[in-house]
């Protein structure tokens, strides 16, 4: 303990370096987009403002509040009973259910949606089936209406249960069994237990996985547009390129920006509320009661059902229409390009959040931990509103740099915001909180007092980070690239703003084939992602198997 004190001390005394220098330069650019809307919303006149606000405005509030609300319910109807029985009730397939409800997260929203609008659209095998045998207009009605609010809420609802059925079920593993006896002992029931005390004892994580699925569903863009719900982030991509007003999207975006600061000051409210004491030899998994006959059915069966909606049925399809209808196209160079963009822009990313973990270890001066803090604010931009905030000053970089090259016979060209560095610049502001949070976690574990005793042996600070720190914390590291590599593989809205022209990848080839209503020829490229996707889950499952075994 002496050696951790002397070591934050001294370390806390040395003058700023460029590890403070590029956490602030960090901080700085994730702020770029939210300083570039606001500076919009303030000091701009939109052209449109006012046709936006007497037509559209109005709808697009209506139409992301009915469709956030939705998702709301949706996936705590869905994620607190799974979380429920896995965490209360033995029976057959449990343990291994008990990951596999995590495998939905692989998908992004919008192939899931593209997915089963062409297993239920009016020419798709499943109508075709029901008109051969006359089923009744009231049975189609459901299906047909797909493309809806509630059809895109179903979608979302689906890829985004797993945040509340991992936040609720660590914290029904975490309560403590003796809370749960002393409510038997006073003649409550099993239900009326897990209602008047686990409920209210777990609610703030409950809470805090749908808002963060509320968060996800303000920031998609794909399901929406596809099914042509009128949202915010459809609203601001029609206002930058269909109206060819910048000032207005950023309008739109400043209120979006609005509704997200607003989940997220909601969801740092109640994960501060996620305290409480419990014995922690006597788990909640003790007292799991054994079901059988028709109960272990009915448990397996409402476990089973969002595993194969989410992620079995669409996967089955994918790969049939991949191995008998698709047309593979251009699948290998595409996939080329979105490998080689994620992999460059994880490591990226990752190398800038490791400086600025480290920069925080090395000076925990509170004015750095406030600036670094802004990081966080990242993630919760929603993808089309970090592309709007970074096109627009780097495009009018483009412009002046065009007009001071004429002079020297250089004909115009976009020098910034056609390049894959602005793209790779908008994924490091939307993904470096993911990043920096695994490796907060990962420098956490490493006593101070190496840091110390590599200085003593003369070795600099970049060097104790390079020759020490990174070896220790490889797990840490690997996980943070693996989970920024596919969260840039996934990202669509960002993608199809900043990429360069005639530059492609798989989420934007998936894109332009919905699109165009081909739907089986996406499925190559739609599966490509999902098995990528695929790899994070295991690595969360791993962990998540780990502290529960602990």
């Amino acid at each position: 303990m002496a050696i951790t004190q002397v070591s934050r001390v001294t370390f806390g005394r040395r003058r700023p370096n460029g590890f403070v220098i590029t956490a602030i330069g960090a901080a700085l650019c994730v702020a770029l987009p939210v300083l570039v809307v606001l500076g919009f919303m303030l000091f701009s006149t939109s052209e449109s403002w006012s046709h936006l606000v007497e037509t559209v405005l109005w709808r697009y509030i209506l139409h992301s509040v009915l469709l956030s609300v939705a998702v709301a319910i949706g996936v705590v109807m869905i994620g607190v009973p799974a979380a429920w029985l896995i965490s209360f009730y033995a029976f057959p397939g449990r343990r291994l259910l008990s990951w596999l409800l995590l495998l939905p997260m692989a998908y992004p929203a919008y192939i899931l949606a593209y997915t089963y609008t062409g297993l239920l659209d009016y020419s798709g095998p499943v109508l075709t089936w029901m008109r051969s045998i006359d089923a009744p207009a009231w049975v189609m009605w459901p299906l047909l209406e797909i493309r809806s609010i509630p059809g895109a809420a179903v979608m979302l609802s689906l890829v985004l249960y797993p945040y509340v059925y991992l936040l609720a079920r660590a914290a029904f593993l975490e309560q403590a069994a003796n809370v749960m006896e002393a409510g038997y002992s006073l003649g409550q029931t099993r239900s009326q237990v897990f209602l008047r005390v686990v409920i209210p004892m777990a609610r703030p994580a409950i809470v805090a996985g749908t808002l963060l699925a509320v968060m996800e569903t303000l920031a998609d863009y794909g399901t929406v547009q596809f099914f042509g719900v009128q949202t915010f982030t459809t609203g601001i991509v029609r206002t930058f390129y269909g109206l060819r007003d910048t000032a207005g999207a950023a309008q739109l975006a400043s209120i979006l920006l609005g509704f997200v600061a607003l989940l997220v000051i909601l969801e740092r409210l109640s994960r501060r509320k996620i305290q409480y004491y419990s014995d922690q030899n006597r788990r909640l998994s003790r007292l799991a009661v054994t079901l059988t006959g028709w109960r272990a059915i009915w448990a397996m069966l409402l476990c089973a059902a969002p595993l194969m909606l989410g992620f079995a049925l669409p996967t089955a399809v994918l790969g049939y229409w991949t191995l008998f209808y698709a047309e593979g196209g251009a699948l290998w160079s595409l996939t080329l390009n979105s490998f080689v963009l994620a992999g460059i822009a994880s490591l990226v990313v990752v190398g800038v959040a490791l400086v600025i973990a480290y920069a925080n270890r090395l000076y925990p001066a509170p004015w750095l931990s406030n600036v670094t803090t802004v990081i966080g604010l990242g993630y919760a931009l929603p993808g089309v509103v970090v592309a709007i905030g970074v096109l627009i000053p780097f495009g009018a970089l483009d412009q002046w740099l065009s007009r001071g090259l004429m002079a020297f016979g250089v004909e115009p060209r976009l020098w910034i915001s056609g390049s894959i560095g602005l793209l790779i610049f908008a994924y490091t502001v939307r993904f470096l909180a993911v990043a920096n949070g695994n490796l907060v976690s990962g420098l956490s574990r490493i006593r101070p007092s190496l840091d110390h005793s590599g200085r003593l042996l003369g070795r600099t600070q970049s060097q104790v980070l390079r020759q020490i720190h990174v070896p220790l914390m490889r797990g840490s590291v690997l996980t943070a690239i693996l989970i920024c590599f596919v969260d840039v593989l996934k990202e669509l809205p960002a993608t199809l703003i900043l990429r360069p022209f005639d530059f492609n990848t798989l989420a934007v080839r998936v894109y332009d084939l919905a699109g165009d209503e081909r739907l089986i020829d996406a499925a190559p490229a739609s599966l490509m992602i999902i098995a990528v996707g695929l790899l994070p889950v295991i690595l969360l499952n791993r962990s998540v198997h780990a502290a529960n075994h602990d």
